[in-house]
Protein backbone atom coordinates (compact mmCIF):
# COMPACT_ATOMS: atom_id res chain seq x y z
CA UNK A 1 0.00 0.00 0.00
CA UNK A 2 2.88 2.37 0.84
CA UNK A 3 4.55 1.65 -2.49
CA UNK A 4 1.31 2.45 -4.31
CA UNK A 5 1.05 5.78 -2.50
CA UNK A 6 4.61 6.72 -3.44
CA UNK A 7 3.91 5.82 -7.08
CA UNK A 8 0.78 8.00 -7.16
CA UNK A 9 2.68 10.96 -5.69
CA UNK A 10 5.42 10.54 -8.29
CA UNK A 11 2.86 10.54 -11.14
CA UNK A 12 1.22 13.70 -9.82
CA UNK A 13 4.56 15.49 -9.56
CA UNK A 14 5.49 14.49 -13.12
CA UNK A 15 2.14 15.73 -14.43
CA UNK A 16 2.55 19.07 -12.68
CA UNK A 17 6.07 19.48 -14.02
CA UNK A 18 4.94 18.61 -17.55
CA UNK A 19 2.05 21.10 -17.33
CA UNK A 20 4.35 23.84 -16.10
CA UNK A 21 6.76 23.06 -18.89
CA UNK A 22 4.01 23.46 -21.50
CA UNK A 23 2.88 26.75 -20.00
CA UNK A 24 6.45 28.03 -19.97
CA UNK A 25 6.87 26.93 -23.60
CA UNK A 26 3.63 28.69 -24.58
CA UNK A 27 4.72 31.87 -22.86
CA UNK A 28 8.05 31.72 -24.69
CA UNK A 29 6.28 31.25 -28.03
CA UNK A 30 3.95 34.16 -27.31
CA UNK A 31 6.86 36.39 -26.48
CA UNK A 32 8.42 35.80 -29.93
CA UNK A 33 7.23 38.69 -32.10
CA UNK A 34 6.13 37.90 -35.66
CA UNK A 35 7.76 40.17 -38.26
CA UNK A 36 5.07 41.97 -40.28
CA UNK A 37 4.75 44.64 -42.94
CA UNK A 38 2.13 47.31 -42.36
CA UNK A 39 0.46 50.10 -44.24
CA UNK A 40 -1.60 53.11 -43.23
CA UNK A 41 -5.04 53.74 -44.62
CA UNK A 42 -4.88 56.91 -46.67
CA UNK A 43 -6.73 58.66 -49.44
CA UNK A 44 -6.73 57.42 -53.02
CA UNK A 45 -7.07 59.12 -56.39
CA UNK A 46 -10.38 57.30 -56.80
CA UNK A 47 -11.82 59.58 -54.07
CA UNK A 48 -12.54 62.11 -56.81
CA UNK A 49 -14.13 59.50 -59.07
CA UNK A 50 -17.62 58.09 -59.11
CA UNK A 51 -17.28 54.36 -59.77
CA UNK A 52 -19.95 51.98 -61.06
CA UNK A 53 -19.85 48.36 -62.14
CA UNK A 54 -20.41 47.47 -65.78
CA UNK A 55 -20.01 44.73 -68.35
CA UNK A 56 -18.05 44.77 -71.60
CA UNK A 57 -19.83 43.97 -74.84
CA UNK A 58 -19.16 44.32 -78.55
CA UNK A 59 -20.53 47.48 -80.14
CA UNK A 60 -21.90 45.47 -83.06
CA UNK A 61 -23.67 42.28 -81.97
CA UNK A 62 -26.86 40.45 -82.88
CA UNK A 63 -28.99 37.51 -81.73
CA UNK A 64 -30.52 36.02 -84.89
CA UNK A 65 -33.92 34.34 -84.98
CA UNK A 66 -36.57 33.28 -87.50
CA UNK A 67 -40.22 34.03 -88.24
CA UNK A 68 -41.03 30.48 -89.39
CA UNK A 69 -41.37 27.15 -87.62
CA UNK A 70 -39.45 24.15 -88.88
CA UNK A 71 -36.72 21.60 -88.26
CA UNK A 72 -33.11 22.74 -88.58
CA UNK A 73 -31.51 21.13 -91.63
CA UNK A 74 -27.94 22.27 -90.95
CA UNK A 75 -25.76 24.57 -88.88
CA UNK A 76 -22.53 24.85 -90.90
CA UNK A 77 -20.72 27.06 -88.34
CA UNK A 78 -19.42 26.62 -84.80
CA UNK A 79 -18.80 28.93 -81.85
CA UNK A 80 -15.59 30.88 -82.45
CA UNK A 81 -15.78 30.70 -86.26
CA UNK A 82 -15.19 33.90 -88.22
CA UNK A 83 -17.93 34.55 -90.78
CA UNK A 84 -18.48 37.01 -93.62
CA UNK A 85 -21.52 39.13 -94.34
CA UNK A 86 -24.11 37.06 -96.27
CA UNK A 87 -22.63 33.69 -95.24
CA UNK A 88 -25.16 30.95 -94.45
CA UNK A 89 -25.36 30.25 -90.70
CA UNK A 90 -28.51 28.11 -90.30
CA UNK A 91 -30.75 26.32 -92.79
CA UNK A 92 -34.33 25.48 -91.77
CA UNK A 93 -36.58 22.97 -93.54
CA UNK A 94 -38.83 24.85 -96.00
CA UNK A 95 -40.83 22.06 -97.67
CA UNK A 96 -44.13 23.70 -96.77
CA UNK A 97 -42.97 27.00 -98.26
CA UNK A 98 -41.95 25.28 -101.47
CA UNK A 99 -45.45 23.81 -101.76
CA UNK A 100 -46.97 27.22 -101.08
CA UNK A 101 -44.69 28.77 -103.68
CA UNK A 102 -45.86 26.23 -106.28
CA UNK A 103 -49.48 27.16 -105.50
CA UNK A 104 -48.68 30.85 -105.80
CA UNK A 105 -46.91 30.33 -109.14
CA UNK A 106 -49.95 28.45 -110.44
CA UNK A 107 -52.22 31.24 -109.25
CA UNK A 108 -50.03 33.81 -111.02
CA UNK A 109 -50.20 31.85 -114.27
CA UNK A 110 -54.00 31.61 -114.04
CA UNK A 111 -54.33 35.30 -113.22
CA UNK A 112 -52.02 36.17 -116.11
CA UNK A 113 -54.20 34.27 -118.62
CA UNK A 114 -57.34 35.94 -117.28
CA UNK A 115 -55.66 39.32 -117.48
CA UNK A 116 -54.54 38.77 -121.09
CA UNK A 117 -58.08 37.79 -122.16
CA UNK A 118 -59.63 40.72 -120.30
CA UNK A 119 -57.12 43.10 -121.88
CA UNK A 120 -57.94 41.84 -125.39
CA UNK A 121 -61.71 42.14 -124.80
CA UNK A 122 -61.24 45.62 -123.35
CA UNK A 123 -59.20 46.81 -126.35
CA UNK A 124 -61.72 45.28 -128.81
CA UNK A 125 -64.74 46.87 -127.16
CA UNK A 126 -62.88 50.14 -126.90
CA UNK A 127 -62.41 50.15 -130.69
CA UNK A 128 -66.02 49.10 -131.23
CA UNK A 129 -67.26 51.90 -129.02
CA UNK A 130 -65.19 54.44 -130.98
CA UNK A 131 -66.93 53.18 -134.15
CA UNK A 132 -70.36 53.37 -132.45
CA UNK A 133 -70.62 49.57 -132.70
CA UNK A 134 -70.81 49.01 -128.92
CA UNK A 135 -72.81 50.63 -126.19
CA UNK A 136 -71.41 52.55 -123.22
CA UNK A 137 -72.60 49.82 -120.84
CA UNK A 138 -70.76 47.13 -122.77
CA UNK A 139 -67.56 49.19 -122.64
CA UNK A 140 -68.06 49.82 -118.93
CA UNK A 141 -68.51 46.08 -118.29
CA UNK A 142 -65.35 45.22 -120.22
CA UNK A 143 -63.45 47.96 -118.40
CA UNK A 144 -64.55 46.61 -114.99
CA UNK A 145 -63.63 43.06 -116.02
CA UNK A 146 -60.21 44.22 -117.19
CA UNK A 147 -59.52 46.14 -113.93
CA UNK A 148 -60.56 43.13 -111.84
CA UNK A 149 -58.25 40.83 -113.78
CA UNK A 150 -55.43 43.35 -113.38
CA UNK A 151 -56.02 43.49 -109.61
CA UNK A 152 -56.07 39.68 -109.28
CA UNK A 153 -52.76 39.43 -111.15
CA UNK A 154 -51.17 42.05 -108.90
CA UNK A 155 -52.47 40.26 -105.80
CA UNK A 156 -50.97 36.96 -106.97
CA UNK A 157 -47.61 38.63 -107.56
CA UNK A 158 -47.63 40.18 -104.09
CA UNK A 159 -48.33 36.75 -102.60
CA UNK A 160 -45.20 35.52 -104.35
CA UNK A 161 -43.21 38.36 -102.79
CA UNK A 162 -44.51 37.32 -99.37
CA UNK A 163 -43.46 33.70 -99.91
CA UNK A 164 -40.02 34.80 -101.10
CA UNK A 165 -39.65 36.93 -97.96
CA UNK A 166 -40.49 33.88 -95.82
CA UNK A 167 -37.80 31.91 -97.65
CA UNK A 168 -35.27 34.45 -96.34
CA UNK A 169 -36.17 33.41 -92.77
CA UNK A 170 -35.44 29.76 -93.49
CA UNK A 171 -31.86 30.58 -94.44
CA UNK A 172 -30.26 32.61 -91.62
CA UNK A 173 -27.28 34.57 -92.98
CA UNK A 174 -24.66 36.73 -91.30
CA UNK A 175 -25.75 40.41 -91.26
CA UNK A 176 -22.12 41.59 -91.00
CA UNK A 177 -18.55 40.33 -90.77
CA UNK A 178 -17.93 38.90 -87.33
CA UNK A 179 -17.50 35.89 -85.08
CA UNK A 180 -19.99 33.33 -83.79
CA UNK A 181 -20.29 33.72 -80.01
CA UNK A 182 -23.17 31.37 -79.21
CA UNK A 183 -25.15 28.63 -80.92
CA UNK A 184 -28.51 27.65 -79.41
CA UNK A 185 -29.66 24.97 -81.91
CA UNK A 186 -28.23 21.93 -83.65
CA UNK A 187 -29.25 19.92 -86.69
CA UNK A 188 -32.64 18.30 -86.10
CA UNK A 189 -33.84 20.79 -83.48
CA UNK A 190 -37.16 22.57 -83.91
CA UNK A 191 -36.81 26.30 -84.62
CA UNK A 192 -39.69 28.45 -83.38
CA UNK A 193 -40.62 32.04 -84.33
CA UNK A 194 -38.81 34.58 -82.17
CA UNK A 195 -36.43 32.00 -80.66
CA UNK A 196 -32.77 33.07 -80.60
CA UNK A 197 -30.88 30.61 -82.77
CA UNK A 198 -27.36 31.96 -83.05
CA UNK A 199 -25.35 34.98 -81.83
CA UNK A 200 -22.76 36.93 -83.75
CA UNK A 201 -20.62 39.91 -82.87
CA UNK A 202 -18.03 42.01 -84.64
CA UNK A 203 -14.81 41.97 -82.56
CA UNK A 204 -12.49 44.94 -82.25
CA UNK A 205 -14.87 47.66 -81.08
CA UNK A 206 -16.05 47.28 -77.50
CA UNK A 207 -18.22 49.24 -75.09
CA UNK A 208 -19.12 49.06 -71.41
CA UNK A 209 -22.69 49.26 -70.16
CA UNK A 210 -23.55 50.25 -66.58
CA UNK A 211 -26.11 52.03 -64.42
CA UNK A 212 -25.59 55.33 -62.56
CA UNK A 213 -27.61 56.19 -59.40
CA UNK A 214 -30.00 59.11 -59.58
CA UNK A 215 -27.89 61.17 -57.13
CA UNK A 216 -24.99 61.41 -59.62
CA UNK A 217 -26.67 61.16 -63.05
CA UNK A 218 -26.88 64.95 -63.41
CA UNK A 219 -23.05 65.10 -63.45
CA UNK A 220 -22.68 62.48 -66.21
CA UNK A 221 -22.34 64.12 -69.64
CA UNK A 222 -22.12 62.58 -73.08
CA UNK A 223 -18.64 62.84 -74.59
CA UNK A 224 -16.80 62.87 -71.23
CA UNK A 225 -13.54 60.89 -71.08
CA UNK A 226 -13.53 58.13 -68.44
CA UNK A 227 -11.30 55.33 -67.15
CA UNK A 228 -12.38 51.69 -67.20
CA UNK A 229 -10.73 49.07 -64.98
CA UNK A 230 -11.05 45.52 -66.32
CA UNK A 231 -11.02 43.40 -63.18
CA UNK A 232 -10.07 39.99 -64.58
CA UNK A 233 -6.88 41.21 -66.27
CA UNK A 234 -6.19 44.14 -63.94
CA UNK A 235 -5.85 46.65 -66.78
CA UNK A 236 -7.09 50.23 -67.14
CA UNK A 237 -8.52 51.40 -70.49
CA UNK A 238 -9.75 54.83 -71.51
CA UNK A 239 -13.11 55.49 -73.11
CA UNK A 240 -15.77 58.07 -73.83
CA UNK A 241 -19.41 58.27 -72.73
CA UNK A 242 -21.50 57.61 -75.84
CA UNK A 243 -25.02 57.26 -74.41
CA UNK A 244 -26.78 58.53 -71.29
CA UNK A 245 -30.37 57.52 -70.56
CA UNK A 246 -32.79 60.30 -69.68
CA UNK A 247 -35.23 58.06 -67.83
CA UNK A 248 -35.13 55.50 -65.02
CA UNK A 249 -38.83 54.71 -65.15
CA UNK A 250 -38.32 50.95 -65.40
CA UNK A 251 -34.92 50.61 -63.70
CA UNK A 252 -35.59 51.67 -60.12
CA UNK A 253 -33.66 54.94 -60.09
CA UNK A 254 -30.68 53.59 -62.05
CA UNK A 255 -29.83 55.38 -65.32
CA UNK A 256 -28.40 53.46 -68.25
CA UNK A 257 -24.96 54.68 -69.40
CA UNK A 258 -22.82 53.37 -72.26
CA UNK A 259 -19.08 53.99 -72.68
CA UNK A 260 -17.26 53.40 -75.99
CA UNK A 261 -13.76 52.07 -75.32
CA UNK A 262 -10.74 53.44 -77.14
CA UNK A 263 -8.70 51.15 -79.39
CA UNK A 264 -6.29 49.12 -77.27
CA UNK A 265 -3.88 46.21 -77.49
CA UNK A 266 -5.30 44.80 -74.24
CA UNK A 267 -6.97 41.43 -74.81
CA UNK A 268 -10.54 42.13 -73.69
CA UNK A 269 -13.57 39.98 -74.43
CA UNK A 270 -17.33 40.40 -74.29
CA UNK A 271 -18.83 39.57 -70.92
CA UNK A 272 -15.88 40.73 -68.82
CA UNK A 273 -16.82 42.76 -65.75
CA UNK A 274 -15.35 46.23 -65.40
CA UNK A 275 -15.43 49.29 -63.16
CA UNK A 276 -16.14 52.65 -64.80
CA UNK A 277 -14.50 55.66 -63.11
CA UNK A 278 -16.32 58.91 -63.90
CA UNK A 279 -14.34 62.11 -63.15
CA UNK A 280 -17.06 63.55 -60.92
CA UNK A 281 -17.39 63.87 -57.17
CA UNK A 282 -19.53 61.34 -55.37
CA UNK A 283 -22.69 62.66 -53.79
CA UNK A 284 -21.94 63.82 -50.26
CA UNK A 285 -18.18 64.00 -50.98
CA UNK A 286 -17.56 60.67 -49.22
CA UNK A 287 -13.93 59.51 -49.19
CA UNK A 288 -13.09 56.02 -50.37
CA UNK A 289 -11.08 53.68 -48.10
CA UNK A 290 -9.15 51.11 -50.13
CA UNK A 291 -7.02 48.16 -48.98
CA UNK A 292 -5.15 45.55 -51.06
CA UNK A 293 -7.02 42.29 -51.62
CA UNK A 294 -4.01 40.24 -50.47
CA UNK A 295 -4.25 41.74 -46.96
CA UNK A 296 -7.79 40.44 -46.38
CA UNK A 297 -8.62 37.41 -44.22
CA UNK A 298 -11.69 35.29 -44.99
CA UNK A 299 -13.56 33.01 -42.61
CA UNK A 300 -16.67 31.58 -44.19
CA UNK A 301 -18.80 34.55 -45.28
CA UNK A 302 -16.84 36.97 -43.08
CA UNK A 303 -13.96 39.11 -44.34
CA UNK A 304 -11.52 40.94 -42.10
CA UNK A 305 -8.06 42.43 -41.80
CA UNK A 306 -5.40 42.43 -39.09
CA UNK A 307 -4.76 45.84 -37.53
CA UNK A 308 -2.03 46.93 -35.11
CA UNK A 309 -2.88 47.68 -31.46
CA UNK A 310 -1.03 50.17 -29.23
CA UNK A 311 0.79 47.27 -27.56
CA UNK A 312 2.02 45.95 -30.94
CA UNK A 313 -0.32 42.98 -31.18
CA UNK A 314 -2.38 41.83 -34.14
CA UNK A 315 -6.11 42.55 -33.81
CA UNK A 316 -8.51 40.98 -36.31
CA UNK A 317 -11.07 43.51 -37.53
CA UNK A 318 -14.14 42.39 -39.50
CA UNK A 319 -15.03 44.57 -42.50
CA UNK A 320 -17.91 45.37 -44.79
CA UNK A 321 -16.62 45.64 -48.34
CA UNK A 322 -17.80 47.51 -51.43
CA UNK A 323 -16.55 47.70 -55.00
CA UNK A 324 -13.27 46.32 -56.33
CA UNK A 325 -10.70 48.55 -58.04
CA UNK A 326 -8.13 46.30 -59.69
CA UNK A 327 -6.16 44.67 -56.84
CA UNK A 328 -7.78 46.87 -54.19
CA UNK A 329 -11.14 46.67 -52.42
CA UNK A 330 -13.29 49.45 -51.02
CA UNK A 331 -13.97 49.26 -47.26
CA UNK A 332 -17.43 50.55 -46.38
CA UNK A 333 -17.09 50.05 -42.62
CA UNK A 334 -14.66 48.61 -40.09
CA UNK A 335 -11.58 50.64 -41.04
CA UNK A 336 -10.93 54.38 -41.14
CA UNK A 337 -8.39 56.72 -42.74
CA UNK A 338 -5.21 56.91 -40.63
CA UNK A 339 -5.44 53.42 -39.11
CA UNK A 340 -2.62 50.90 -39.59
CA UNK A 341 -3.23 47.43 -40.98
CA UNK A 342 -0.96 44.44 -41.63
CA UNK A 343 -0.19 43.76 -45.27
CA UNK A 344 1.87 40.56 -44.83
CA UNK A 345 3.51 38.46 -42.11
CA UNK A 346 6.39 35.96 -42.10
CA UNK A 347 4.34 33.42 -40.12
CA UNK A 348 0.69 32.74 -39.46
CA UNK A 349 -1.04 35.48 -37.48
CA UNK A 350 -3.72 35.04 -34.84
CA UNK A 351 -5.75 37.44 -32.78
CA UNK A 352 -3.55 38.93 -30.05
CA UNK A 353 -0.23 37.72 -31.52
CA UNK A 354 2.88 39.77 -30.73
CA UNK A 355 4.21 41.49 -33.86
CA UNK A 356 7.34 43.35 -34.90
CA UNK A 357 6.93 45.99 -37.62
CA UNK A 358 9.60 45.86 -40.28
Amino acid sequence: MKNYTYLLIAVLISTLMLSCGKNDQKEIEQEIAIPVKVNEVGTNENDTFLSISGKIQAENSADLSTRTMGFVNSVPVNVGDKVSKGQLLISINNTDLQAKKAQVDAGIAEAQVAYNNAEKDYNRFKNLFSENSASQKELDDMTARFEMAKARLESAKQMKNEVNAQFAYTNIIAPFNGMITNKMVEKGDMANPGQSLISIESPGNFEVVGSVPELEISQIKKGTKVKVIVKSINKTITGQISEVSASAKNTGGQYFVKVSLDKTEVNILSGMFATILFPVEKAGNISVVLVPSKALITNGQLTGIYTVSQSNTAILRWLRLGRTYGDQVEVLSGLSVGETYIVSAKSKLYNGAKIKIQ
